[in-house]
Formats: C-alpha cells, structure tokens, sequence
C-alpha cells in the first residue's frame, strides 16, 4: 500500500510506492529535495520527521548520530515510509527551464579514458533541448527499479549528447556491462536532471574546484561552461585541484592543459597521493584538499566546488571551515558508490 508523504513549510504531497526511500519517491515525482550521496554518507538529505515513522531495513545509516534520531531527523536517501509520513524540508529551486524528464537515449560511443575509466557518450532524442545546470547528474534506469547515477561532463551549450566517465567497480553490475558487453547504438533510458552541485552564476567570487578521480566530470562541465559559452568570458579566477593516485589515473590530462594555455585566470594543479616509481612526478603529491590549504591561508573569498568519494569530501568540508570558507559558499557532490546508484 503507497504511503503519503507531506512537506513541511509548503504542504505539496505525493505518494511512496512499497520499499522506495522517501529521496526516491520524492524525486519520482519531481521534488528535488536536498540530497547528495545517495549512501547514507554526506547528511545532505537529513530532515526532521514531524509525523509518521521511518524505518532503514539495512540499520540505521552510521552518519544519522543518536542525538539527531532521538532528535526525529533521518536520512530521506535511506529512509523507507512505515505508514504516511511528514517531513520538513524544502525542494531545490534550481534556476531557469530545468526540469526532470525521463528520456530515451542511445549510446553514441564507447572510449577508454584510463585503465578503469570509460567515457560513454549518449545521444539524446533531438525532439526537444535537454536542459540541465553545469555540474548536474543523470540516473540511468535499469531493470527491476535500478538506477545508476553518472554525472554529465558535458555543458548546457553542447547537450545533443551527454558525456559520463564512468570508472569501474569491482563486482558492480552496471559498470561490468559498461566495460565488458555495453555496445555502441544500445538503447539506454535517464532520469534527469539531478542534484544541487551546479554552478552558482551570480557569484563574483574566484573559484577553487577540487575533484577526486572521476569527480572531475562535473567539474569538466562547468568550467566548458565557462570558458566556451557566448558572450564575455567569465572574469573569476579559477583553480582546477585534481586528486588521483598515480599519473595513469590522470585521465583526460589534455583538456585542463589546453584550458591553461588559453584562459589567462585558469590554472590546473595535479596532486597525486600515491605516485609510483615509474611515473617520474616532480608535481605535488598527499591529499589533494590538503594542497589546497597549502596555498590558500584564507578561503573567506572564495567559492569552493568540490566533487569526489565520501572521506575527501568530509576531509576537505571540516579544514575548508575552518580556514574561513563560510559554509554558503561551499558546494560539493559526495561519490558515494551506493547500492543500486554509483555501480
């Protein structure tokens, strides 16, 4: 039996099939509520339940501390509906003509990015423009209810068809079909767009982006966006970190290169953490949010896009914070390699 499910301030209402999370369900229906990592991980999604109870069939998610359940706050992402359900929280307004749509697409291309790396182009139906943010994702939908969530490299301008990089998980059911039996002109269906990591437009701040392996896809889509749109170039100082183990993980190393030698406000600075002895790397090596500390004292005036696993995002969200970085100003998209999402 479907569940109601209430927001609080605003009242909108919509139905909880049987074992859906109440992310999923709201999403289902067009609710952008606050969420990042889909795992349980990152607290974005975390909500005070008004009335109604929650129930996590695989335990209560290790984030979710004691103070905050005796507190009545869940998790939206893990939480499952015991029975009609009122949360407060609010829907992400985000700007413009975007709007979540499910859509055919096919795939256009298979390429080997890295040895764990593929980049899968999907071309879209060329009935209607697909309208997304810079920095925003796309759940593929699989059989059975499944989903994988894949950001898109690719900007606004050049949407005829979405670029993923998608890095293989050992075990994971949709990665393996990716690397091993995916073939050109398959059909595929999305779910988009998703998320709150986009760029923030009206900021006069200089940008920092940290990426953690393939967290750079969605940072590669916003700074396409702003370096190839129409109209005056965007003035902001921007500074690309992006943290990979050793140099055959630095996939794609052209594009940031060639951004470099055009953009006279960009830069672009590789940290590896763990460089191998044939590598031959002179750069910087450690923890990539680490060399951004290293060369900023104060982040008080900048705005801080970071986009990678769970551990990075927190690591960098705490000493990021305490450097100054109000915590407006600070916007990421935990990779959380989710059951049923990231694999």
């Amino acid at each position: 039996m479907n569940a109601i499910i209430t927001l609080l301030p605003s009242g909108e209402r919509f139905e909880a099939q049987p074992g859906e999370t109440v992310l999923e369900a709201a999403l289902r229906h067009g609710f952008n509520l606050p969420h990042s990592c889909r795992g349980g991980s990152c607290l974005s999604c975390r909500a005070r339940v008004v009335e109604g109870d929650v129930a996590y069939p695989d335990g209560a998610p290790p984030a979710l501390s004691e103070d905050d359940r005796a507190g009545g706050y869940a998790l939206l992402c893990q939480a499952r509906t015991a029975g009609d359900l009122t949360v407060e929280t609010r829907p992400v307004e985000t700007p413009g003509n975007v709007r979540i749509r499910r859509l055919p697409c096919r795939v256009e291309r298979i390429d080997e990015l890295a040895h764990d790396v593929i980049r899968l182009k999907l071309r879209l139906p060329g009935f209607e423009p697909f309208e997304f943010l810079p920095g925003q994702y796309v759940d593929i939908l699989l059989a059975g209810g499944q989903r994988r969530s894949f950001s898109m490299a690719n900007p606004p301008h050049d949407a005829g068809s979405l670029e993923l990089h998608v890095r293989h998980v050992p075990g994971g059911e949709f990665t393996g079909r990716v690397f091993d039996r995916l073939e050109e002109k398959e059909l595929l269906r999305i779910e988009g767009p998703l998320g709150q990591f986009y760029l923030r437009e009206d900021s006069p701040r200089p940008l920092i982006m940290v990426a953690g392996g393939t967290g750079y896809a969605p940072i590669k889509s916003i700074l396409r966006h702003l370096f190839e749109r129409d109209g005056a170039p965007d003035p902001r100082p921007v500074q690309l970190y992006w943290g990979i183990r050793a140099l055959r993980d630095l996939y794609d190393r052209d594009a940031p290169k060639g951004w470099q030698r055009r953009q006279p406000h960009f830069s672009f600075t590789p940290v590896l953490s763990e460089p191998q002895p044939g590598d031959r790397w002179d750069g910087r090596t450690g923890l990539v949010h680490e060399a951004v500390l290293a060369d900023h004292e104060d982040l008080r005036g900048h705005d801080v896009y970071v986009c990678g696993p769970p551990p990075m995002i927190e690591a960098a969200r705490v000493d990021f914070l305490r450097r100054g970085l109000p915590e407006d100003q600070l916007f990421f998209d935990s990779f959380e390699f989710a059951p049923g999402h990231r694999d």
